[in-house]
């Protein structure tokens, strides 16, 4: 079920607007992603993000699907401020792979293209591999960094596969229904990833996981970053050049204080 925040903007600028609020990167995306299928309809991401610059406010954004780049007005001259990097998530480079694991996502190819067409309008671009899933699209790794950086990624992160609450179920569901013959391999390595649970929340393990087989992922991901120039130079966005815009009723009270109105 999607849940639709039709107010998101009104309520942001609310936020940025009160004298007590300090500037933070905000992160569009990390929980659920903000160009689902939905937005182009609904339009909130484009609000929120329109709120956004004209505060002069840091963002970051993760998503899966090539919606983004309708956004480019936006996000340009953001980013010619230090203001926005997309991060874009390549689970796959095979589409029937990734049309099984995210049936309502972009394909890779447009994930790919997206890339291109935000790193030509000079906005930095991250590739997530993510989820990283034992067994699965692990063999993928260096390809899509690969391909990601030819056409323009310069950052790049992982995450392995998380399987908090209900996800658990939902994904064994998957993998009996998907790939029956690898199922019990994979949940094996889960575990071992888990520490010999199927998740572990503690933070700093959740992301990249635990024991030999994480450590390998880990280090293959460093070996082929180095390797291929990413992640050469993080990117930190700008909090400094956050404004409050004039809101209705400033100016009048300027004018008062300055003794400007005639009786």
């Amino acid at each position: 079920k999607l849940f639709a925040k039709p107010d998101a903007a009104a309520l942001l600028r609310a936020e940025l607007s009160a004298k007590s609020y300090v500037p933070k990167t905000i992160a569009l995306g990390a929980n659920t992603d903000a160009y689902q299928p939905i937005e182009r309809q609904r339009r909130i991401t484009r609000a929120i993000l329109e709120v956004l610059a004209e505060f002069n406010h840091p963002v970051g954004i993760v998503t899966k699907s090539a919606l983004v780049t309708r956004d480019i007005d936006i996000l340009a001259p953001m980013a010619r401020k230090g203001l926005v990097k997309v991060a874009m998530s390549v689970t796959s480079l095979d589409p029937k792979l990734a049309r099984a694991m995210e049936p309502r996502a972009s394909t890779p190819a447009k994930r790919l293209a997206a890339i291109e067409q935000l790193s030509a309008a000079g906005i930095p671009t991250v590739v997530m591999v993510a989820p990283i899933i034992p067994a699965v699209n692990d063999s993928e790794i260096e390809a899509i960094l690969k391909t990601a950086k030819t056409a323009g990624a310069v950052e790049a992160g992982y995450v392995m596969l998380r399987l908090p609450h209900e996800v658990k179920a939902v994904f064994k569901d998957w993998l009996d229904a998907t790939m029956p013959e690898r199922a019990q391999k994979v949940m094996s390595l889960v575990k071992s990833v888990g520490g010999g649970k199927e998740y572990d929340p503690a933070f700093g393990i959740r992301q990249t996981g635990t024991g030999p087989y994480a450590w390998t992922i880990g280090r293959r991901f460093e070996l082929a970053c180095q390797r291929l120039g990413l992640n050469r130079r993080k990117l930190k966005l700008d909090t400094s050049q956050f404004r409050r815009p004039p809101q209705p009723g400033d100016q009048l009270t300027l004018l008062h204080l300055l003794g400007g109105l005639d009786d």
